[in-house]
């Protein structure tokens, strides 16, 4: 048994051998001969063909394995399946693409085979190789030739591409650039680089520039990259009807791909009906027509195709044409019958045979509204407008839509009218501004112009209707428009006054105001009050008035208060006590006067008067200031000229501000810190009425700085600068208190005296002292204790005759320079002339000194003749004749006589002169230049008689001429 097995086992060992053999046989004969393969430089693919030897005649399911390898068959860069069902001798077709450029390297492909099919057994095995086959694109380049791959290629934007190039061997160190910068590539031989460029943009129409060479500015060779922006899918497609014949399709086509040099033209749209079969090609990107035929097909199925030469877009559209009608705009809108108050509108709509019925949408504007309606038209378009306002302009527009299947409204059909005039249908809101004056009243009347709404047309005229109270009687004034005021003179009496509007239609309702008489009593009682303004606006506010009131009026007016104010007014009811007045009819920063009036059926009276801003504003301008009083130590400000009613708020008070070395503030101020971080003190007045500041408790010699700024509930006045003061010394103070009085008592004392010193010079002269007399001088003795007077032993008074020498002439010209120069104390000359002309000889001119009136020689005990005349003497001028001529004429007839008479006779005149005193007669000198015989007496002077005048006549007195100091008066 154990034999009879191991021998069964190895039969069927065998067998099984036996029949793989013969199955490997037959799979071999299934290996693929490859019969071309040819290459796609636009599209970089390989194209191959083959086909399967030894096929039997029935068809089997395949599979292909085909692999590729660049520059080596050992170097594979891609494998893959094909499957596919064979037929008996059936050549295959099959491609493959390329990342790279096929250029750039040699391809290397086989492909081998198996049989995929269930009635073959398993295991099902691959058919051997086809032999290698080498694919070639580009011949290899020059030594010195650079080739770049692909040209000119076409791509989208945000795609990615791979470029190479293939050098000579005479080439080395090449680089390459995109747009200008330099890109680094792989090496895959020894002459052969490629560039991975991913995600390229879109630049330009007109390509992206790759090059390659030895710099970025001397290329060797290079390509265009033709970047297009991407086809999108065509958006809102629809297609509508107008008219029943035509269908006009319209879609948004996104971004134009087309490029320049013919590369790729704009995108092409296919329009295909799947209904009907037709298809159209559209003229135009964005819209399409369709034409219509019979009213058959209701349905329809289109289909729009987008096409560049890179892809193709589509999108679908099924509708019916019942749903898509879109009518015709609406045409010849006119108004019959047109009103104050209605207005008939009649259009014309395209007619549309199957649709006989549309929907109209009627909307009109006018007076800032918006009115719709909505109206179904027929044949007769037609349709009634209410509710106008008169002398109105109206604009209306009107469209329809189909009333079955809406779908799309018509376009706006624009067209305007006005209505009619008619009366004014409101009353005039009338108010007065009245100025009493002596005996008569002036009345100015406002009015308000009435609205568009109110006037219900052009007003002409106004017209006034005066009617007195107290004296029935009326008169009637018109004013045409556009015035809104009239001023009237009435008497002082109480008048009813109406006032109306008129236009081309009509008159309005009269408006009734009551001037009441005794205005001027009524105002008298009533006191000002001032209000204030918050962000609502201005809220005036009176107590009731008793009786029977119809109403209260509050005006309003800038204050100050012009002849004719720029009024206005708000009416009140007759149960109300307050009004808010809004913020907008204000100025910030303007006073604004406010009086509340009660309205009666025959008076008005005046209630309360109010004053206020609606908002304060801090100061615009600080005072002027002025100093007064100004001590060592205080000094007083005043600003008496700064006005507070023309302010931008209430005034409340004033800060001082003061600076000083100290910075020790005193009690009543406190310190501040200022914006330019100085430091000052800061006094506070809380009276706007007070207009002066004592700044006290200053040092003497000190300089201080102020200021002085207004204030409001908002703020204070601007930071002007500083003005300087500095006190004077504490003694010059003193004495500007007392100097002031002391001259003022000098100046009375001095004014009588010196009157009283003149009175008495003029009527009383002044006597001679006696005791400076030569008559009390006693006469030297031996015996110094002698004190005896002798009769003889006094000289009285003589004139000497004394004959010069020759000499006298030279010694006298010496004698004047000498004196000249000499600071001599300065004499008083008398100088006579003679009375008798003598028969020859020369004239003698007798000039005296007299020390009794000249102190000064009568201390120094001067005695003795001075045989020389002065030299200033003759030249010194008088009171009694003032003359140039006199002058020169007595010093050059002075001199003349010397020269021509140097024997002329000299007169001394000898006084008596006081004695010195007993104690200062040794201060004499002891050799004095005097004669002999003059003894205790002075020789006063002697002058030639050449210098006197001509000789009187007989009968001429005897004249006199007194020469005197300059320094000296004449009494």
């Amino acid at each position: 048994m154990a034999v009879t097995s191991v021998w069964q086992t190895t039969f069927l060992l065998l067998s099984l051998r036996t029949i793989q053999s013969e199955a490997l046989a037959e799979h071999s004969s299934f290996t693929p001969r490859l019969l071309n393969i040819s290459i796609s430089s636009t599209h970089q693919s390989l194209h191959l063909q083959w086909t399967v030897p030894s096929l039997p005649h029935e068809d089997f399911r395949m599979i292909f394995h085909v692999q590729i390898s660049r520059f080596e068959t050992s170097n594979v860069i891609w494998e893959g399946n094909y499957r596919t069902t064979v037929r008996q001798n059936q050549v295959l077709h099959w491609n493959w693409k390329s990342e790279m450029p096929l250029e750039c390297a040699p391809h290397f492909v086989r492909i081998k085979a198996r049989v995929d099919n269930a009635k073959f057994p398993k295991p099902n095995l691959w058919s051997s190789w086809s032999p290698w086959e080498k694919v070639v694109a580009q011949d290899s380049p020059g030594p010195n030739e650079l080739l770049i791959f692909p040209k000119d290629k076409l791509i989208e934007e945000n795609s990615s591409v791979t470029v190479c190039y293939i050098s000579g061997i005479n080439l080395k160190n090449i680089s390459c650039y995109l747009e200008g910068t330099q890109i680094l590539g792989q090496q895959l031989d020894a002459n052969v680089f490629a560039f991975s460029l991913a995600n390229l943009p879109f630049i330009r129409v007109g390509g992206t520039l790759f090059y390659c060479g030895k710099n970025s500015t001397s290329p060797e060779d290079g390509t265009v990259l033709f970047v297009s922006k991407i086809l999108e899918e065509p958006k809102d497609f629809s297609c509508e009807t107008r008219d029943f014949k035509t269908l006009n399709c319209t879609w948004e086509p996104g971004p134009d791909t087309a490029l320049d040099w013919s590369q790729q033209p704009s995108q092409n749209y296919i329009l295909f009906e799947s209904f009907s079969g037709r298809q159209k090609r559209c003229q135009h990107k964005d819209w399409c027509h369709w034409q219509i035929y019979g009213d058959s097909q209701e349905m329809y199925n289109f289909t729009l195709l987008a096409e560049n030469k890179l892809r193709n877009r589509s999108v679908s559209l099924l509708f019916n044409l019942s749903h898509r009608v879109h009518p015709m705009d609406p045409q010849s809108i006119q108004f019959e019958n047109v009103s104050a108050r209605h207005a008939i509108m009649t259009w014309t709509k395209y007619f549309i045979s199957n649709y006989p019925t549309l929907l109209c949408q009627v909307e009109l504007r006018g007076e800032g509204k918006v009115i719709q309606h909505n109206v179904s038209v027929m044949m007769n378009s037609e349709y009634v407008l209410s509710g106008l306002e008169p002398n109105t302009e109206y604009a209306t527009q009107v469209r329809c839509a189909s009333a079955d299947h809406f779908w799309k409204w018509s376009n706006w059909a624009h067209q305007n009218f006005t209505t009619a005039e008619a009366a004014p249908s409101e009353t005039l809101d009338v108010w007065r501004h009245v100025i009493l004056e002596e005996g008569h009243q002036n009345v100015t009347l406002f009015w308000k112009p009435l609205s568009k709404r109110q006037a219900n047309g052009r007003i002409l005229l106004y017209t006034i209707v005066i009617e007195n109270l107290d004296k029935p009687s009326s008169e009637s004034v018109t004013v045409p428009a556009p015035a809104n005021h009239k001023e009237l003179t009435l008497g002082l009496c109480s008048y009813q006054i109406r006032v109306r509007a008129s236009n081309s239609v009509g008159t309005s309702p009269a408006a009734v105001i009551v001037i009441s008489g005794d205005l001027r009593n009524s105002t008298k009682k009533v006191k000002e009050e001032r209000i204030t303004g918050t962000e609502g606006g201005l809220s005036v506010s009176w107590d009731p008035r008793p009786g029977d009131v119809t109403g209260y009026v509050v005006d309003w007016c800038e204050r100050p208060l012009a002849p004719l104010c720029a009024l206005q007014w708000k009416n009140v009811g007759p149960n109300t006590t307050s009004t808010l007045l809004p913020s907008d009819a204000f100025r910030p920063g303007v006073q604004y006067d406010f009086r509340v009036y009660g309205l009666s059926a025959k008076r008005t009276d005046l209630l309360a008067k109010k004053t206020g801003y609606s908002q304060e504003l801090a100061p615009s301008q600080n005072p002027h200031l002025d100093i007064k009083n100004l001590t060592s130590h205080s000094f007083t400000l005043t600003w008496n000229n700064y006005s507070t009613e023309s302010q931008p708020g209430f005034i409340l008070g004033y800060y001082v501000y003061l600076k000083f070395k100290a910075r020790q503030c005193h009690p009543g101020s406190e310190k501040q810190v200022l914006s330019d971080d100085s430091v000052c003190c800061k006094y506070k007045i809380d009276n706007p009425e007070q207009k002066t500041f004592l700044v006290e408790n200053l040092q003497p010699q000190s300089s201080y700085e102020y200021r002085v700024t207004p204030y409001t509930s908002v703020g204070e006045g601007p930071a002007d600068p500083f003005k300087r003061v500095e006190t004077p010394d504490e003694h010059s103070d003193m004495l500007i208190r007392i100097l002031p009085p002391v001259i003022l008592c000098l100046l009375l004392i001095m004014v009588p005296c010196y009157w009283k010193s003149q009175w008495l010079e003029k009527c009383y002269p002044d006597i001679p002292d006696p005791y400076k007399s030569s008559i009390l001088t006693i006469k030297k003795s031996k015996n110094p204790h002698s004190a005896i007077m002798n009769v003889r032993d006094c000289t009285p008074d003589a004139i000497e005759v004394i004959n010069k020498p020759e000499g006298a002439k030279a010694q006298l010209s010496g004698t004047r320079r000498s004196l000249a120069g000499s600071e001599a104390a300065e004499h008083t000359y008398l100088c006579i002339l003679p009375t008798e002309k003598r028969s020859s000889g020369p004239q003698t001119c007798i000039c005296f000194e007299n020390l009794t009136y000249n102190q000064e020689a009568s201390a120094a005990g001067v005695c003795g003749h001075i045989p020389e005349i002065p030299p200033d003497a003759p030249r010194r001028r008088g009171p009694l004749d003032s003359s140039e001529d006199l002058t020169k004429a007595l010093e050059r007839n002075y001199m003349n006589s010397l020269e021509e008479n140097p024997a002329a006779e000299t007169l001394n005149y000898v006084a008596q002169v006081a004695s010195p005193l007993p104690g200062d007669r040794e201060s004499l000198p002891t050799n004095p230049p005097v004669a002999a015989f003059c003894s205790e007496y002075k020789m006063q002077m002697a002058m030639p008689s050449s210098l006197a005048s001509p000789p009187l006549s007989e009968g001429s007195s005897v004249s006199s001429l007194t020469l005197l100091d300059a320094g000296e008066h004449y009494h």
